[in-house]
């Protein structure tokens, strides 16, 4: 495997580094005691089980001192090993011999073989619409300041691998090590839970450290590619890639989320916005000294000797002006706005493009071309709002409005009322120029919350502002009440509002919802043809199991696509998609191909959390990297569709599903002892104290596992290696489906059909990652005798469907074409398996001795979750 050399003397290196420092701070006793349980682990991972008893007996042995710098050590090697992995991506030994490295030039390559034209490839480009909708995380466990300092050794990497003179490479590594020395010396784990304006600052500080260079570098790469083939290149306003966020506008389930914060969160955005740009312009500024200009630039530049220079230094003391009002704006709760700040895109955009014409018509389009145009693009991208965020709130919230409304009217109770007689209400309303809201009515605290969110809404803007998301959305009246909402709190914009169809039954009914709400001619006006739809994976996962949750969205998105295309509407489906398998993670070329035909045609809406955000967007490469992955897997998808599934395709998807569901339901919701059993051999209740995010783990605090997010859910299950919902269900469907003789139509369709194969390839992924051995370890400490029998059943389940799989793909071993995922995976067990045990451990001093439970006991539990999160490479 020479092709990773680089990358084991980078993951050597920082290995070494990080045992120098823990035998220079603590002392060659416990330098040696760590690397002993790492050769325990590695030789236990090897079959020695000998070693492994070792291993445990030695975990178990260590005193609570011991603890935290034994499980700090392994969590923060497997963080240094991510970061190395992430940086090889986009290193030159990786460039030169990965052809997939390079998804554009693969795809550009791939599309004259299949014989598109250049107008064909022209015009698919320039339909190009995708947007990254970056989310929190209930589970991100790192620290702004720690992935900061990731950031920072990285960078180092990549000098050391340009870098030839030893003294240089000497002080990059130098530097390297006082940088592995602060994070040792940081404390990886938050004090307080994060509120939502830190989550959204983590946004905001993504788009600084890395975004900010990679759009302007990647649509140089985009133009570099697509104008050789098209002619054509890419026009200046061009933005096939845009972002939007979550964070301070997701009030579902969180009552953190109010429309105060929303309002700051907003504001901060702005700020964000200026002090870049004022950066951007101070660069133009030192550059832009050429005294030749077009006669519209001199003149109102009023004549200078330096008239772009002029206009720049101009437009830098605007943004510094609304940069100084939006910060004392977001301190306080009323402040009247003036009217000269720069508070639209075109304010921004106009000095810049006429510094653009002039220079062009005065000859020097290759001084255009350099960093004004990045500039320029940027604007474009990211606005004066840098991004656009999303409003999330749950459908029953809506309905409460106007069943207060309703019953203060006395009209009755609009809660109680049929589907048919809430719509033939809000219909009513809707055209309605009277106010509905009478002024001496006094809503309860929960309905005003609701009613200052909209005002709120309608006072920001349709810059500032994305899509009104309705969670838990099933009946046409969930989208109508906040049609009717926005417009009694006076909004001056068509705000798509999208529906999200979240579990198993939402999304079979979708397409009849939608069919329904075309019919109406009041919405067909409202949104002049454009309809948004976001297809929940979590909740649907968690539901329903992932084989009948995945064929679900499916079937519900092709439907939509036809429904949307016979009433002559563009459809945009938002992908709610989490970082796991259980919650419809894949990588993103393959997640994107295995959609329905013509799914793609009106762009793609797709969430991006917490640390997946980190794992593609963290460095700028690897955002470029994954910037070009998503544009080329849209483009392939548009242009080289998917086939359309055979009749006896869907037949079998039909029979996996529904064994699936049922074999899923059957445990989870049905399983008597199925409750006490997860609780017990998972550390979920434990996740729930810990402050790992701004929103409560459960929507509703004294329910169970139904009441569960699917977020902790899936993270729970990752923690003891069962990975139960990711595969649960999908093994037995699958064996039913060979009993019956259908192994021929499945060969047939792993091979044809993307969206089988790539279902098949996840249950791979899981299936390696998932662990039986550590889960019995888990359930030998922690579950009752009397519960232990549920595990064994489960782990034996397993064991059958893995066995299964192996059959079904023709297999010898999991991930057999994917190697490195495979050979990753398995250098990573050796440091996650300690820290499983240590897991163990801790949660079980918590549990069976609550009176010697200590900080330090506490602080190391949380050391382990993420160290194990960060192995696992997603959490939830």
């Amino acid at each position: 495997m020479e092709h990773y050399a680089g990358l084991r003397a980078n993951v050597g290196l920082l290995g070494t580094q990080l045992g120098d420092l823990i035998r220079q701070q603590l002392g060659e006793q416990v330098y040696q005691r760590i690397e002993q349980i790492r050769q325990l682990s590695k030789e236990a991972r090897g079959g020695d089980a000998g070693q492994e008893q070792q291993l445990k007996q030695l975990l178990q042995s260590l005193s609570d001192d011991e603890l935290l710098p034994v499980a700090r050590a392994f969590a923060h090697f497997l963080n240094l090993a991510n970061l190395a992995e992430q940086q090889h991506s986009t290193s030159q030994e990786v460039l030169a011999g990965d052809a997939q490295a390079a998804p554009l030039a693969a795809l550009m390559q791939h599309l004259q073989q299949a014989e598109r034209t250049p107008e064909q490839v022209a015009e698919a480009v320039q339909k190009l619409s995708i947007e990254l909708v970056l989310t929190a995380h209930p589970t991100e466990v790192s620290r702004r300041t720690v992935i900061h300092k990731l950031s920072e050794i990285a960078a180092c990497l990549t000098s050391l691998e340009q870098q030839q003179h030893e003294p240089e490479q000497e002080s990059l590594r130098q530097r390297m090590q006082e940088l592995i020395a602060q994070l040792w010396f940081t404390n990886e784990i938050r004090e307080q839970r994060p509120t939502p304006i830190d989550e959204a600052k983590s946004g905001f500080a993504m788009i600084e450290s890395s975004l900010w260079q990679a759009v302007p570098a990647f649509l140089r790469e985009l133009d570099a590619k697509v104008r050789p083939i098209t002619g054509v290149g890419l026009p200046l306003d061009a933005t096939p890639v845009r972002f939007a966020s979550w964070m301070g506008g997701d009030r579902d389930g969180n009552p953190f989320v109010t429309a105060k914060v929303t309002r700051q969160v907003l504001l901060l955005s702005r700020w964000k916005a200026a002090d870049l740009f004022i950066a951007d312009l101070d660069l133009l500024s030192k550059e832009l000294s050429m005294n030749q200009a077009n006669d519209e630039l001199q003149q109102l530049s009023e004549g200078a000797f330096e008239p772009y220079r002029a206009l720049v230094k101009q437009l830098q003391q605007q943004l510094i002006y609304t940069r100084d009002w939006l910060a004392e704006a977001a301190q306080r709760d009323r402040l009247q706005r003036p009217a000269d700040l720069i508070w639209h895109q075109e304010q921004l955009l106009e000095p810049l493009l006429l510094c653009d014409r002039s220079l062009r018509e005065c000859g020097m389009s290759q001084i255009a071309d350099g960093r004004l145009q990045d500039t320029i693009r940027r604007a474009y991208c990211f606005g004066v709002t840098l991004l656009k965020l999303d409003i999330r709130q749950d459908a029953a919230r809506h309905a409460a409005v106007f069943s207060e409304l309703t019953r203060h009217l006395g009209l009755g109770d609009y809660q109680s009322w049929s589907e048919e007689d809430r719509q033939a209400f809000l219909l009513r309303e809707l055209p309605n120029r009277r106010p509905l809201f009478p002024r001496q009515w006094q809503p309860s605290e929960e309905v005003q919350e609701v009613l200052d969110t909209c005002a709120m809404v309608a006072l920001h803007g349709e810059e500032a502002l994305g899509t009104y998301v309705i969670s838990m959305a099933g009946k046409p009246s969930d989208v109508l009440a906040v049609q009717l909402l926005l417009k009694e709190s006076g909004i001056g914009f068509a705000m798509p509002v999208a529906p999200l169809f979240e579990t198993l039954r939402d999304l079979q009914q979708a397409p009849e919802c939608i069919r329904e709400l075309l019919a109406i001619d009041w919405y067909r006006g409202y949104i002049q043809g454009q309809q948004e739809v976001m297809i929940g994976y979590s909740d649907s996962a968690k539901d329903a199991g992932v084989i009948a949750a995945s064929w679900a969205q499916y079937s519900a998105q092709e439907a939509l696509v036809n429904s949307c295309a016979e009433a002559g509407v563009k459809l945009t489906l938002f992908h709610g998609r989490g970082g796991t398998v259980g919650r419809g993670g894949a990588p993103a070329h393959a997640a994107i191909l295995s959609q329905p035909p013509g799914s793609l045609d009106g762009g793609l809406r797709v969430t991006e959390q917490g640390e997946m955000i980190r794992f593609k967007f963290g460095l700028p490469k690897l955002a470029e990297r994954s910037l070009s992955l998503y544009v080329s897997a849209v483009l392939e998808g548009m242009l080289l569709p998917p086939p359309v599934p055979k009749p006896e395709w869907r037949q079998v998807m039909d029979a996996l599903a529904e064994h699936s569901c049922q074999a899923y339901r059957g445990m989870v919701r049905e399983h008597p002892e199925f409750v006490r059993y997860f609780r017990a051999a998972t550390p979920e209740q434990e996740l729930g104290q810990l402050p790992l995010g701004s929103r409560p783990a459960k929507r509703n605090p004294t329910g169970g596992v139904e009441s569960l997010r699917a977020i902790p859910w899936i993270f729970a299950w990752s923690q003891n290696r069962l990975m139960l919902p990711a595969w649960l269900g999908a093994g037995s469907a699958l064996q039913q489906a060979v009993a019956e003789g259908q192994q021929h139509t499945l060969n047939t369709m792993q091979q044809q059909w993307p969206f089988f194969a790539t279902r098949l390839s996840m249950l791979e992924m899981v299936f390696l990652k998932a662990d039986a051995e550590i889960s019995a370890y888990y359930d030998h400490k922690l579950v009752p005798a009397e519960l232990q029998h549920l595990g064994d059943e489960l782990r034996q389940q397993l064991r059958a469907d893995q066995a299964l799989l192996l059959q079904v793909t023709h297999s010898d071993v999991l991930m057999e074409k994917e190697s490195w995922i495979r050979e990753s995976i398995m250098l990573r067990n050796t440091y996650v398996d300690p820290l499983h045990l240590l897991q163990v451990e801790l949660l079980h001093r918590q549990r069976h001795q609550p009176e010697n439970n200590n900080s330090i006991i506490q602080r190391a539990l949380m050391v382990t979750i993420a160290g194990i999160a960060a192995g696992m490479r997603n959490s939830g």
